[in-house]
């Protein structure tokens, strides 16, 4: 197969040539991008059943999340380069079998170390695949098709989302062959290997960037900076939080400051960089990457306690737990049609943070009001009014910090956007059940007061997610764009070389 062209001519006026098999193309990556996505939200409802049957401790199954999105963090943008240079095509399929080997792994871990040991090589699989994905998009779709083809990627999203949790409850009450929470992993093994059949026969190849090299001292120094952030925030309350945690945190910012660094100094000299330095500069970039980190933060650090609330608080079945959740990803389903219905980026930003505010605001309202006793029918519109906040915010933010980036950089802008919001994921989850099990205490001490703790640690957490969409929105108010694009994916990218 032929590779594509991504440009004809160098200058501002090149045309990008489409792929004529893009359509079929994009349905493998969107199955992809739906596997991946799936396993995210699969997870949630299966942590307590989970728990149980590894008999694992609270840290050991926040580790079983964090290794996840700790590899992915780290690994992210030295494989988004990596792409750029050796080729999109295979590293995607490459990526997707790791992950699919990976998926076998957890479902087959005799222990809860096994299980974390393979998370983190699923992490490393999605890693790999992940930015390719969106970059072998943008350069299969001329300007004038990404209109069209973009929104799915969004669809395909809230699929994935309502499947999750649904999928989950179902696998565990089915129990087909008596393997339990082993099935959640399982379930991606015939996904993964048709989706690297069809990525061998229709995903075109990509041109190799001979010239571009991956930054190996960027990559060490940004690693280095996620290390010392997210690991002391998950180990710190099991060990008591030692003098080194706070050692290790505070290094985080000059290790920041010397990626910056390093990678502006890079771009003077001409040498590889992880990231185009002028992204550095652009302040919507800046703006919307930390908006992002924020609303990942919130939302992933949610979904997580609110699983084991549901379940250890009220009382739920892991069914009722995921019938529970499926208003929230309808929302987001619905938010590809309402936001099509707003031109202004902005607008969409603001509008969705603020519906959040208000959704996780009157949550605790609720639980309190049930005194409980909530049914499950009793979540369902705020969180839908949440899901479709989150759609329409989500969607607009990613856009506004990716539109600038330039073809030839597609998978290390990518992986870029990608890694902070693995950050954000991995800061929230780490926060959030932080913030959770502290206020509760030691579940073994609460006797017969264990619902009553987990329904006021809920509650306490809550301040957390209604602080963290507020402060997505006064990010939407500092934002100069408020022009209108394709959801989850930039808008035409400047053609002109760059350094």
């Amino acid at each position: 197969m032929n590779p594509i062209n991504a440009t004809t001519g160098a200058g501002p006026g090149a045309t990008q040539v489409p792929y004529a098999r893009r359509w079929p193309a994009l349905f493998v990556l969107l199955a992809a991008w739906f596997m991946n996505l799936l396993d995210v939200s699969i997870m949630n409802v299966a942590l307590p059943s989970l728990q149980a049957g590894l008999h694992a401790s609270d840290s050991a199954i926040q580790w079983v999340l964090e290794i996840y999105i700790l590899t992915y963090a780290l690994c992210l943008l030295p494989f988004g380069r990596l792409g750029d240079i050796v080729g999109r095509k295979g590293m995607f399929a490459a990526g997707v079998g790791v992950f699919t080997a990976a998926s076998v792994l957890c479902g087959a871990a005799p222990s809860a170390e096994a299980l974390i040991a393979a998370r983190g090589l699923q992490g490393l699989g999605a890693a790999m695949m992940s930015p390719q994905v969106m970059a072998i998009a943008q350069t299969m779709f001329p300007p004038k098709d990404r209109a069209r083809a973009f929104p799915l990627f969004g669809l395909t999203a809230g699929l994935a989302a309502i499947s999750g949790p649904l999928a989950s409850g179902l696998l565990l009450h089915a129990n087909f062959f008596d393997l339990g929470w082993r099935l959640i992993f399982l379930v991606n093994l015939p996904i993964g290997l048709l989706t690297i059949a069809a990525a061998l026969a229709l995903v075109p190849r990509s041109p190799q960037h001979e010239g571009l090299r991956n930054d190996w001292l960027g990559i060490g120094l940004a690693g280095a900076a996620i290390v010392c952030l997210i690991f002391p925030l998950v180990e710190g309350r099991t060990h008591g939080w030692p003098l080194w945690c706070f050692l290790a945190m505070a290094a985080f910012a000059p290790l920041l400051v010397a990626f910056v660094a390093w990678q502006r100094f890079q771009a003077k000299r001409g040498g590889s960089a992880l990231l185009p330095i002028d992204l550095m500069s652009n302040q919507d970039y800046l703006i919307g990457a930390g908006a992002i980190l924020v609303y990942c933060s919130a939302l992933q650090g949610f979904f997580v306690v609110f699983a084991i609330f549901l379940q250890v608080g009220l009382q739920f079945t892991p069914l009722q737990a995921g019938l529970a959740t499926a208003p929230f990803p309808v929302g987001v389903l619905a938010a590809t049609i309402v936001s099509g219905r707003i031109a202004s980026l902005k607008a969409k930003i603001l509008g969705g943070a603020l519906l959040l505010v208000g959704a996780f605001g009157a949550l605790p309202l609720i639980v309190e009001s049930g005194g409980g006793h909530v049914g499950s029918q009793g979540f369902a519109v705020p969180l839908f009014l949440g899901g479709l906040g989150a759609g329409m915010c989500i969607a607009s933010l990613f856009q506004t910090v990716m539109r600038t980036v330039p073809l030839k950089d597609a998978g290390s802008g990518s992986g870029a956007v990608q890694v902070i919001q693995q950050i954000g994921g991995a800061l929230g989850v780490a926060l959030v059940s932080a913030i959770f099990f502290s206020r509760m205490g030691p579940r073994e001490l609460l006797g017969s007061h264990v619902q009553d703790a987990f329904r006021r640690s809920f509650n306490y957490t809550s301040l957390y997610f209604v602080g963290a969409f507020l402060v997505v929105a006064a990010s939407a108010l500092a934002l100069k764009i408020a022009g209108p694009g394709a959801a989850f994916m930039p808008a035409p990218a400047p053609q002109e070389p760059r350094p």
